[in-house]
């Protein structure tokens, strides 16, 4: 590199007053400034309003960079062409200085004060959107020139009012100008400066490295949920939310299923007529979530580029120079295939499938011999009539797949013909498929696993045996950190701490590791473990327990007691708010002396919705809450199912509130638990 850098910029003295006050940051610096005009300046004709080339204001700076006659080019960001030309990099985007917009007009009248169908000149689509949204009794033309002219245009009134950039009039000392500032969305690189030199030259990406606001962006990360099962979610997709600091998530993705990341969650849903953002909005969120340094995850049902914005958003973020990956997702499109058994390619069958949205009721089907149609569930009998009257037989079948892959999954059948009569309903999301691969449904039959219901927090190990729908019947929330560190203080005055869940044992060690203090602060205070999964816990933490039943449940920690004539002593047992008095009144009754503290709430989940149990072979209690909030929520326990309990207390419930007295027609698979979880 010279020791005297070639810098270029439009002519303007917006333009130079922008590279001085760039070179401001730099005062060891020396420069030549070279300045000439775009195509832009040159081609005042050309409304900005009507889609102009990408590179109206760059292209003549961009060639000199690109021969060598300059070293950088500065200009204004939202000028930039996305994406740059080839053989050019943008090496430094500096801190907006003001993202405003102002209005400037005669007599400083403000935006509600101007009459009905005053002139205002602008030149951007989105300033013109805006203004619209407002006072959409105004008349928006275009208007070009510097801000001088500009402004010289309000004073001979060609216009009656001018919307410019804030930043603009403040670099010109001509802020006094303004009536007013805008309340607008403006553009997201509004009041930022660009510098663009040649691919390749780190020496001055070096250089300006601190003038960079890139380096303190976080990054968004496009993530596919699948068709809706957990279990499908791609190992790639579980890091990335595992390590993100901010996830936002739509309808098509499981939302119990999330409560195990530690981001902050934001939903932005859209259903058919019911959008929480629109997707400009969407787009603006997870842009100013990076900017902040954020580690963004934007989760998606299915493959975030197929009918999913993905693209939209990828360009979004990209043009305003945040980094972004995308994280593939099983398509539903694809998944429905392999979920029912009928293929969408078959030999002397199918040879081509075409994906579309029914998005809209007057799609036209192409001429594959499958087509899967995403989203047209409310245009099913229009799509099928068009289909027909455009040369498709009546007598095509077709497969409709509500909620692809989750526990609720419905599959109708049905042809053309049936379906461009029938006024009937369907449930939606919906997935169609469409040719003659659906006939296969009377010769392939889809491979039937043991659909298993777990009702606690974890799914355990019971994938081995099953199909796993969770359906968490319990919600598990800490209490006061504050009043368990003064219990913590106190525990030298006890000769023992048991503990009778995993979680009793995560909120402790939390808390004591909150306190700056690990195991060794227990000392001497001897441990007890209600069962296996406990114990696994309490080693995670370091320590062994000393005694631990073999079943997982209070009855068997008191006769292990009992067996090893355990001499009675001072215990404290943090636990549940609904923890059973099994334990405390056992204890009590041989001597010892006990107190209890509830370290964790745990509850029924707000906003739970019954599921279809028909499909469901058997269902799984893991604490006797789980059974309560079972039969508040389903009203009764069906005959006909296979039931797993962990311990015997949980076994007990279900037997003391069953409502029918008749136990003949329930299997009981006690047992089962404790072999699944080792």
């Amino acid at each position: 590199m010279s020791a005297t850098l070639k810098v270029i910029s439009r002519n303007s003295k917006l333009a130079i007053l922008q590279t001085q006050e760039f070179f401001g940051e730099f005062p060891e610096l020396t420069y030549t400034l070279i300045t000439l005009p775009s195509f832009g300046d040159k081609r005042k004709d050309i409304s900005l309003l009507e889609n102009p080339p990408a590179d109206i204001f760059t292209r003549e700076l961009d060639a000199q960079i690109l021969s060598g006659e300059a070293d950088i080019a500065i200009h204004s960001a939202k000028d930039l062409p996305y994406p740059l030309p080839e053989g050019l990099a943008l090496i430094a985007l500096t801190q907006a200085f003001d993202e405003t917009d102002s209005l400037v007009s005669k007599q400083n009248k403000k935006l509600n004060e101007l009459s009905p169908g005053s002139k205002v000149g602008t030149s951007s689509p989105v300033r013109k959107q805006e203004l619209l949204a407002l006072r959409p009794d105004l008349e928006v033309v275009s208007i070009r020139g510097t801000i001088e002219e500009r402004i010289a245009q309000v004073e001979n009134g060609a216009v009656d009012a001018l919307i410019v950039a804030s930043c603009a009039l403040k670099r010109l000392n001509l802020f006094h100008r303004a009536a007013e500032v805008l309340p607008f969305r403006t553009h997201p690189l509004q009041g930022s400066l660009a510098v663009v030199a040649k691919t390749g030259r780190t020496d001055l990406q070096q250089l300006f490295a601190n003038a960079d606001i890139r380096r303190e962006y976080g990054k968004v990360t496009l993530v596919g949920f699948g068709p809706g099962n957990p279990d499908l979610l791609t190992i790639a997709g579980e890091k990335a939310l595992q390590q993100a600091d901010i996830i936002y998530y739509d309808d098509l993705t499981d939302h119990e299923f999330l409560k195990q990341y530690k981001a902050a969650q934001i939903y932005v849903g859209k259903r058919k007529d019911k959008h929480s953002h629109a997707q400009e909005d969407i787009q603006r969120l997870l842009l100013d979530a990076a900017r902040a340094g954020k580690s963004v995850v934007r989760l998606k049902g299915g493959d975030p580029m197929v009918f999913a914005h993905g693209g939209e958003e990828v360009i979004y973020l990209q043009s305003n120079h945040v980094q972004t990956e995308v994280i593939p997702g099983i398509s539903t499109g694809l998944a429905v295939a392999s979920l029912t058994s009928i293929p969408l390619t078959h030999r002397g069958i199918a040879s081509s499938v075409a994906f579309i949205s029914g998005h809209a009721a007057d799609v036209q089907l192409p001429d594959t011999d499958t087509v899967v149609i995403y989203m047209g569930g409310a245009n099913i009998r229009p799509i099928a009539e068009n289909a027909i009257s455009r040369g498709r037989k009546p007598g095509t079948e077709v497969m409709l797949v509500y909620n692809v892959s989750r526990s609720d999954q419905q599959i109708f059948f049905s042809t053309l013909a049936e379906l461009s009569r029938e006024e009937r309903t369907y449930p939606t999301p919906l997935i169609i498929v469409v040719g003659d691969v659906v006939s296969l449904r009377n010769y392939l039959t889809p491979q039937k696993r043991s659909k298993m219901l777990v009702t606690g927090t974890h799914r355990e190990q019971f994938d081995k045996l099953g199909e796993v729908i969770h359906q968490p019947l319990i919600e598990i929330k800490r209490t006061s950190e504050e009043a368990l560190k003064d219990k913590i203080t106190k525990l030298k005055n006890y000769d023992w701490l048991f503990f009778t869940s995993r979680y009793s044992v995560q909120f402790f060690f939390e808390t004591l590791h909150g306190m700056g203090k690990d195991s060794r602060f227990l000392g001497n205070i001897r441990v007890a473990s209600v069962g296996r999964v406990t114990s696994e816990a309490l080693k995670t933490a370091g320590i062994m327990p000393d005694i631990q039943p073999d079943d997982e449940s209070s009855e068997g920690l008191l006769r292990l007691i009992q067996e090893k004539q355990i001499e009675p002593g001072k215990v404290f047992i943090p636990r549940s708010n609904l923890g059973l008095k099994v334990l405390p009144e056992g204890l009590q009754q041989l001597g010892w002396q006990v107190e209890t503290f509830a370290i964790y709430e745990n509850k029924m989940p707000d906003n739970l919705q019954p599921i279809d149990l028909n499909e469901i072979d058997t269902i799984v209690f893991s604490s006797p809450s789980c059974v309560t909030n079972f039969l508040q929520l389903y009203g009764g326990f069906p005959e006909g199912k296979e039931y797993v309990f962990r311990g015997r207390e949980t076994e007990k419930r279900f037997k003391d509130i069953n409502i029918n007295p008749d136990l003949s027609g329930y299997k009981n698979l006690t047992g089962l638990m404790d072999r699944t979880t080792t």
